[in-house]
């Protein structure tokens, strides 16, 4: 299997035979190449990305006719249920008009359907960010024009809670988990019985501040801002989303330096970590009625602050009265969770779905 994970400026490229990775490269998309799509549509950019994965197959020895299906990461499409799903006409037609937002995902699925195109073998995307299991009280809110949306890290939150299962010798579809994926965007998830039942909108800047992003912030008092003249609107996009969080605080995203400033006896950063700590532990523990008064088997942790063994230890005791372990699966192990995704229907353990799903 062909496993493709686009970002902004690199496409992560990889080839697992079963569950095993062979070979694997980021393939970077300098600034220079990009240059050209600035400010058209980012899907606009597939045709190039395909070229560089033509070349890491090539270099590689492999050809498209090796491949027995190629998985992408899925994009900014309609709300879906969790699952692999099988790229289509109207999934391609979605993306392509980005109806629900510009992202590098959204690439995933163009990639993978031209890398396919006339062979007959299969394109697959698996748990795409806009997995939405959640009912319907979880979206309102005190505003009818303002429903919560559900955007997060699924692919990762649900690969960590399959893979927990897996090491408890049960199914996704028999435990009660919460999952905290900390990266450069925090989303913590509610896993019942099989089920991604609730989440922050990590895109949007929903739930703890962290490395780049603003998190959930005062409504009075950012309504105040938005009109105080003092930043344009695409000044205050950017704040909360990419120049936000430790980036504003303390002037950096990188949480090994925080901890050193920590470590050296600087007060500000101190505080600010406390904060960083707090907010994660409450947004785990907020998500308790989530689970109707079931018991919740593990808080898993993952991202790649998960790696922190001082913020792990600080979130198992922020946590302790849940009465339940943390877990640690460092990393955000995507293109291993594609893979998977993709071999549970190769193997028949599982049926791909078709997009869009029947109401």
């Amino acid at each position: 299997m062909l496993v493709l994970n686009p970002g902004s400026t690199s496409t992560k490229t990889s080839i697992f035979e079963g569950d095993e990775e062979r070979f694997t490269e980021e393939l970077q998309h300098p600034a220079e190449e990009l240059k050209a799509f600035e400010g058209r549509p980012i899907t606009e950019q597939f045709a190039f990305r395909k070229q560089s994965v033509l070349r890491f197959l090539a270099d590689k020895g492999l050809s498209l006719g090796d491949l027995d299906a190629v998985a992408g990461r899925g994009g900014l499409l309609r709300p879906i249920p969790h699952g692999t799903w099988t790229v289509g006409p109207a999934m391609l037609e979605d993306l392509k008009a980005g109806q629900r937002g510009e992202h590098a995902s959204n690439l995933g699925a163009l990639i993978a359907s031209e890398l396919v195109a006339g062979t007959g073998k299969p394109a697959y995307i698996v748990d795409p960010v806009v997995v939405d299991e959640a009912d319907p009280k979880v979206k309102i809110t005190g505003l009818k024009e303002l429903p919560r949306r559900v955007i997060s890290h699924a692919l990762n939150q649900i690969a960590t809670a399959r893979r927990y299962a897996e090491e408890h010798e049960t199914f996704y579809e028999r435990i009660n988990v919460i999952v905290a994926h900390m990266g450069g965007g925090i989303t913590v998830g509610a896993h019942r019985r099989g089920r991604y039942i609730d989440v922050n909108n990590g895109l949007d800047g929903e739930g703890p501040f962290s490395p780049q992003r603003t998190g959930t912030l005062p409504v009075g008092q950012l309504i105040d801002l938005c009109f105080s003249g003092k930043y344009t609107k695409a000044e205050l996009k950017l704040l909360n989303k990419g120049r936000g969080g430790l980036i504003d605080l303390l002037g950096t995203s990188d949480m090994r330096e925080v901890e050193r400033r920590v470590d050296a006896g600087d007060a500000e950063a101190k505080a600010v970590y406390d904060a960083l700590a707090y907010q994660i532990a409450k947004a785990i523990t907020a998500l308790v009625p989530a689970f109707g008064g079931d018991r919740i088997d593990a808080v898993l942790l993952t991202g790649g602050m998960a790696r922190s063994p001082k913020l792990v230890g600080e979130l198992n005791r922020l946590t302790a009265a849940l009465g339940c372990p943390v877990k640690v699966y460092p990393g955000e192990n995507e293109m291993a969770a594609l893979a998977k995704g993709a071999l549970r229907v190769l193997s028949g353990r599982e049926t791909a779905k078709d997009y869009p799903p029947q109401a």
